[in-house]
């Protein structure tokens, strides 16, 4: 048993840094090739659509904007699993294991081809598994090589160096230590080329909008100017225009398309008079408008940061459907993504005076490509899952009898309406709070009902009576709202801060948890914090 159970581990080891260096070599090809066929990406990628919802949104909640980097650690966690199993298979069939590990490194590269990648895209997979097998060889030789005596090249038994003579004594196996110290740095040199590779990627991703040759023309309406009054002076709470590099992102792709601004094109059709496309060349010539606008997605959790302003530049989308002409019995616009993704946007939302918008610039420089360079839809009021393609390439006015989107498919809700919401900055979690002159607290936050506007924010401490706190002057409807609160007379200790907002058309943000559309999280944000 014990004899056994020598032969099978150093075999297991074998196989979990076997696929640890197949991921990570991988990983560095695929970068290095600027393609997006990287084994854990590819994976990944076939199985987000795969996931319920309800796992979905629990990874958004656990880990925000860094999902999609969990979800790649997890694919090759799973992968040295599977590793695992090969080479305790291996112990005993060697043959057998070193198939299934390179069957095992196919199926990404499988994957990736029958979704229409070209051949180059098999590179990095194939490179693994060489990478791989190689290792799992090696490994398995060093783990095997019988160690040299002092008397002959015949290994002896750990059992028979205990019942030798001191004089005879055969120095230790060199091949378990050999073995140990390869099997590590074959490990770390595979997680680090995963890191490697994913930060890579992260870096490429963040220079593609700067390095990027698209030359934005001057706007032929600009954004209003921010009113002094617009943003409150209290340290801690989040400024009125998020930065770029701040904006949250959530999406289906694990790694963003990269799309030349030069071949570009967006298509629209459907039940339409006129079907026509447009390049990057003549949107550029249209008259751009900038305005401000707050985007939400709907897996943000009461008090989350998955909500984001911004300064966009586009064409208004109701413009190109007036030239196309949509026919009467039409109620959607079906926009697909470069990556396949798809949403369903009501048509009156579209065609309405809502600034709604084909847009090409962020904060006054072209769109990154995390963000859906070389454009990207921005609709006012609804959330991102039903308005806010990137990558997009195609706009189909249809019907919503006869279409379903991305997330549709999956049993969200057609419809996507922003909720009234709002949130606590100010004061952090469990801080420790001075009280100013005159014993007053400060409670801060932000406030949002996209399209519809903020009429008031009220607060509460514990269970007391709901004050109303003072408003930021509002940008447009189409943003957020800062707004502040003084509390007097606060005793020592900890206390609880509620927070509810009231929009324009009286709609009070409610404070049951429960969700108003599916997917949607609503109710109150609540904080505690200890007055000292």
């Amino acid at each position: 048993m014990v004899g056994s159970t020598q032969r099978t581990w150093p075999s297991v080891l074998a196989g979990v840094v076997a696929t640890l260096i197949y991921f990570g070599t991988a990983e560095l090809i695929a970068r290095s090739l600027d393609v997006a066929s990287a084994p854990a990406l590819l994976i990944g990628q076939a199985l987000i659509p795969l996931m319920p919802t309800v796992l979905i949104k629990s990874a958004i909640a656990v880990f925000g904007t860094h999902d999609k980097f969990a979800l790649v650690i997890t694919i090759v966690a799973g992968g040295a699993g599977c590793g695992a199993i090969i080479g305790w298979i291996g112990a005993r069939r060697r043959g057998l294991a070193l198939v299934l590990l390179i069957g095992f490194g196919l199926l990404p590269a499988v994957v990736g081809f029958s979704s229409g990648a070209g051949l180059v895209a098999t590179l990095p997979s194939l490179g693994g598994i060489a990478a791989g097998a190689a290792a799992f060889l090696v490994l398995l030789h060093v783990a095997t090589v019988p160690a040299r005596t002092g008397g002959g090249t015949e290994a002896r038994s750990d059992a028979e160096d205990a019942g030798a003579d001191t004089q005879h004594r055969t120095p230790a196996r060199p091949g378990r230590r050999a073995f140990f110290g390869l099997a590590a740095g074959l490990s770390a040199v595979g997680i680090a080329a995963v890191a490697a590779g994913q930060s890579a990627a992260t870096l490429a991703r963040s220079a593609a909008g700067t390095v990027t040759k698209l030359v934005l023309p001057r706007p032929a309406a600009s954004a209003p100017e921010i009113p002094t009054g617009a943003e409150l002076d209290v340290p801690g709470l989040t400024p009125l225009v998020t930065e770029t590099q701040d904006f949250y992102r959530i999406d289906t792709a694990l790694f963003p398309p990269s799309i030349d601004a030069g071949t570009w094109m967006l298509r629209v059709h459907g039940m339409v008079e006129h079907e026509f496309t447009i390049t990057m060349a003549e949107l550029l010539d249209l008259p751009l408008q900038e305005h401000y606008v707050t985007l939400a997605c709907v897996s943000n959790e009461v008090g989350g940061d998955l909500v984001g302003n911004a300064k966009w530049l586009g064409y208004p989308i109701r413009d190109l459907l007036a030239r196309a002409k949509p026919h009467s019995g039409a109620d959607m616009v079906l926009s697909g993504s470069d990556d396949g993704f798809t949403a369903s946007t009501p048509l009156e939302v579209l065609t309405d005076d809502r600034a709604a918008l084909l847009a090409v610039a962020m904060n006054g420089h072209a769109l990154p490509r995390d963000h859906g360079y070389p454009a990207r839809l921005v609709v006012p009021g609804l959330y991102g899952y039903v308005s806010a393609t990137k990558w997009v390439t195609d706009l189909e006015i249809t019907r919503f009898a006869d279409k379903e989107a991305y997330w549709t498919t999956r049993g969200w809700a057609t419809h996507g309406p922003v909720l009234v919401a709002s949130r606590i900055d100010v004061p952090r979690p469990g801080a420790t709070v001075t009280p100013k002159s005159g014993g007053r607290v400060v409670t801060a936050g932000m406030a949002w009902a996209q399209h519809t506007g903020i009429e008031k924010v009220q607060v509460r401490i514990d269970n007391g009576d709901w004050a109303e706190a003072e408003l930021s002057e509002e940008l447009t409807a189409d943003t957020w709202r800062q707004w502040r609160c003084e509390h007097t007379g606060l005793s020592t200790g900890t206390h609880t801060v509620s927070v509810r907002a009231v929009d324009q058309d009286g709609n009070v943000q409610t404070s049951e948890r429960r969700p108003a559309i599916p997917g949607a999280a609503t109710g109150l944000h609540e904080r505690q914090f200890t007055v000292e």
